[in-house]
């Protein structure tokens, strides 16, 4: 789950498909009251975590690279499913820095689009070894933890 102020947003694609954003203050059993803010079926991760980013929120379908941004505070689609080039399959989870998304595949496939309305892919590379890990930026460096190798990219 992911936090924007007082609601959280829940996601699964275990046996069933939902995305739920709820209070923080509910309390008992809210299934099917108004409580709940908004909700959604279909077209949410089995392993990669959802992405929150300001006030957008992006996942991806099962553990494919279709992506879609919604507005977290609405639940409305601001783009998506759109397809991210290469990704076929993946574990780890979309990261979000300086304006950029990063997601990163199974078999080695990196792609970086941009943090907008509309969806722009500003770099597509293919590295030697695959990643279930999400990338992590520090700094200026982005972190990725391949299947033999940890690799720093850096801005100069």
């Amino acid at each position: 789950p992911v936090v924007l102020d007082e609601t959280v947003f829940c996601m699964s694609g275990y046996r069933g498909s939902a995305l739920l954003a709820l209070p923080l203050s509910a309390r008992g059993d809210i299934t099917n009251s108004e409580v709940v803010v908004w909700s959604r079926e279909g077209g949410t991760p089995y392993v990669p975590s959802p992405l929150l980013y300001g006030e957008r929120l992006y996942f991806t379908q099962g553990n494919t690279g279709s992506l879609t941004c919604l507005n977290a505070r609405t639940g409305d689609v601001v783009f998506g499913p759109v397809r991210l080039p290469g990704i076929s399959s993946q574990y780890g989870s979309p990261v979000g820095a300086a304006g950029r998304v990063y997601v990163v595949s199974r078999d080695g496939a990196a792609v970086v689009f941009n943090h907008a309305d509309e969806f722009e892919v500003l770099a597509m590379n293919q590295l030697d070894e695959g990643f279930d890990a999400s990338p992590v930026p520090v700094g200026k460096q982005l972190f990725l933890r391949g299947e033999r190798w940890l690799y720093c990219i850096e801005e100069e």
